[in-house]
């Protein structure tokens, strides 16, 4: 590189100063990388434990109810009175349903979506923890 000590044309200097722009960028960066671990994908759904979990091959959709109450049909938040119908509408005639609920759900909102699947004759199936025994 070449740098002149004698500016002899009375022209400025067009040069960008990129400084502020890559501290700003490095500022962003580590931002990111900070958050980037914190940030959690999917539903957090701690399903109670029981005595015996019978496993199942099929594929069936999920009704996850969070602790606060909230219902989601697979990921997305569905009220209780339209699981029905969007089972229907995906499966058809033969339905069923996983059914997650989280260990502090109360349970008038587990009663009520089982209680809706029911009438509505969609199948539900529990899904639990097994509990682990000592030796």
């Amino acid at each position: 590189m070449a740098f002149r000590t004698q500016n002899t044309n009375d022209e400025s200097m067009a040069d960008i100063n990129v400084t502020p722009f890559v501290d700003v960028v490095l500022v962003l960066l580590i931002i990111f990388m900070i958050t980037a671990g914190v940030v959690e994908f999917g539903l957090d759904i701690e399903v109670p434990r029981t005595r015996e979990v019978s496993s199942s091959s099929q594929d069936y959709d999920f009704v996850n109810i969070t602790g606060s109450g909230e219902v989601y049909f697979n990921t997305d938040p569905i009220s209780i009175y339209d699981i029905v119908p969007q089972i229907r509408k995906k499966v058809g005639d033969d339905a069923s349903v996983y059914v997650r609920a989280h260990r502090s759900t109360p349970w008038e909102v587990i009663a009520q979506v089982v209680a809706e699947c029911g009438a509505g004759g969609v199948a539900v199936n529990m899904i639990t923890k097994p509990l682990e025994r000592m030796p």
